[in-house]
């Protein structure tokens, strides 16, 4: 009975740390990972030079900086405002 009762309030825990970390990767259009950073800075290394460029790479920038200090939902939002600035015309 306590050796159930500990695994439960063990699984419980586990759930309750990692729940919200994953659920931050989910949050903004764009989750953080390799892959959409790839994406991204390819997409702002095309465009054109002006505010906006400058702009979407102080962006990527941001949200290197967050995933680095594993802020995930700030590094989606960061990254997404890149992606967005870079399909912008």
């Amino acid at each position: 009975m306590i050796k159930t009762l500990i695994a439960a309030t063990t699984m419980a825990a586990v759930v309750y740390a990692v729940a919200p970390a994953q659920a931050a990767h989910r949050h903004m259009g764009v989750g953080c990972s390799g892959a959409n950073f790839g994406k991204t800075e390819a997409a702002v290394e095309a465009m054109a030079d002006n505010e906006v460029k400058f702009a979407a790479e102080k962006e990527v920038s941001l949200a290197q900086d967050a995933m680095l200090n594993n802020k995930w939902g700030a590094c989606g939002a960061h990254l997404s405002k890149a992606a967005e600035a870079s399909m912008a015309k």
